[in-house]
């Protein structure tokens, strides 16, 4: 098996855990692109699939000949896009938003190889229903230092999955990678093969 046939570019350690769990065999090249020049004035899925397009260019450019895996995560509330938060009290603010109502995680991702002309952008949404928080839970919570790099200031895989009565849709979308989706579309253009009904990762 060629490891370096798939490239996923993101630092995100959840996202490399979810592949991981999942079989396949990938590289780790991070992207380096400034996703503050993009207008959170668009529609969320519209956001991250221009997010996750913009990272896979940014490594494929430089290695056309590979299989590049890209992905945005945010989560999207009263018609607002909540990415990481800035600070403790941006957090605290998030969680305040979030609490006791439903809210959209938007997980864009793309696949992309050069050589082969292929490029697929897609996206996934999960609706995510908080309980509602008491301000010693949200207090508690923000001492963990589990929200500060995480979409929403929450991870529903870690401490933060007290704060998620129910969710509908996919779960690892929440975590940050819908693996489902994305092990499909892997499959359909080639990037991977699927041998006696099971997926088979060359």
């Amino acid at each position: 098996m060629d490891n370096n046939k798939i490239i996923l570019a993101s630092k995100s350690p959840r996202r490399k855990y979810l592949l991981e769990q999942a079989g396949l065999n990938f590289s780790v090249i991070v992207s380096n692109i400034d996703e503050s020049q993009f207008s959170l004035d668009l529609l969320p899925s519209d956001y991250v699939k221009k997010i996750s397009m913009a990272k896979a260019q940014n490594i494929g450019d430089k290695y056309p000949d590979k299989w590049i895996l890209a992905a945005d995560t945010i989560v999207y509330i009263n018609g607002k896009i909540l990415g990481k938060p800035s600070s403790k009290k941006h957090a605290s603010e998030m969680l305040n938003q979030l609490q006791n109502t439903v809210h959209q995680v938007v997980t864009g991702y793309t696949i992309l190889n050069i050589n082969n002309d292929i490029n697929i952008t897609e996206n996934v949404i999960t609706d995510v229903f908080f309980k509602k928080l008491t301000d010693k839970e949200i207090k508690w919570y923000l001492q963990t230092n589990e929200p500060y790099d995480k979409a929403g200031s929450y991870a529903i895989q870690g401490l933060g999955t007290f704060l998620v009565k129910s969710i509908k849709g996919s779960y690892t979308n929440v975590v940050g990678l819908p693996v489902c989706e994305v092990i499909e579309a892997l499959i359909n253009t080639g990037a991977i093969k699927r041998i006696n009904e099971r997926p088979y990762y060359e």
